[in-house]
């Protein structure tokens, strides 16, 4: 299993892109903190999956455009999560251009955080950017981790969406695990489509059996 990014280094690689963008040191904080605690109290849409985004992009970053851009959006792209609501990526995307906006970002940069995190919707396979695509891939890397992580992250997913009944859930989540399935390809980069293809889609067909 990687190494992932504990509690302290997400909070200073925070500080660091804060920095690298134009913020004031030690102006991260309160950011963070209220960026924590959003993602604080879930079994799945938490910083764990934050810093396992972040090393995914590690893994890349030689290959995208404007890696910081990717790195801001990773950060903020499930900020607002509530399984019974539909436009938690439209809110996060606010959230993260408002304070694009504040650091004195472009139009460029904050239109593209904002359409890479609106990505994450995972509604359809259209024809993205390049930074987009690698973006959509990294959040969706999960799909082709070992079996223990992906059916640890299935169980977890599941206790998100708690609220809805077993039969409806079944029914609902067959029904998104067939659609990565039914597409020509789920990664849409080169990188992901050679390294994680083949096992996200034995994850996903060994998910959709126990279903």
């Amino acid at each position: 299993m990687e190494k992932t990014l504990s509690a302290d280094a997400l909070e200073s690689r925070f500080a660091t892109l804060w920095k690298g963008l134009g913020g004031a040191d030690n102006g991260h904080a309160p950011h963070y903190s209220s960026l924590s605690h959003s993602y604080s109290s879930r079994p799945y849409h938490n910083l764990d999956h934050i810093a396992s985004c972040l090393n995914e992009l590690d893994k890349v970053g030689h290959l995208v455009n404007d890696k910081k851009a990717i790195e801001f959006a990773l950060y903020f792209h499930d900020a607002i999560y509530d399984s019974k609501r539909k436009d938690n990526e439209e809110k996060s995307a606010e959230w993260a251009t408002s304070l694009a906006q504040g650091l004195g970002q472009g139009e460029k940069f904050i239109r593209s955080v904002e359409r890479m995190i609106l990505a994450t919707k995972h509604t359809g396979n259209p024809i993205y950017d390049w930074d987009t695509r690698y973006m959509v891939d990294i959040d969706l890397s999960i799909l082709a981790q070992p079996k223990v992580i992906f059916d640890r992250y299935e169980k977890n997913v599941r206790k998100e969406y708690s609220w809805v009944p077993a039969a409806d859930y079944k029914k609902g989540r067959s029904n998104v695990l067939k659609g990565f399935l039914e597409r020509q390809s789920i990664y849409s980069t080169e990188f992901f489509a050679l390294f994680y293809e083949a096992r996200a889609r034995e994850n996903l067909k060994r998910a959709l059996r126990s279903l």
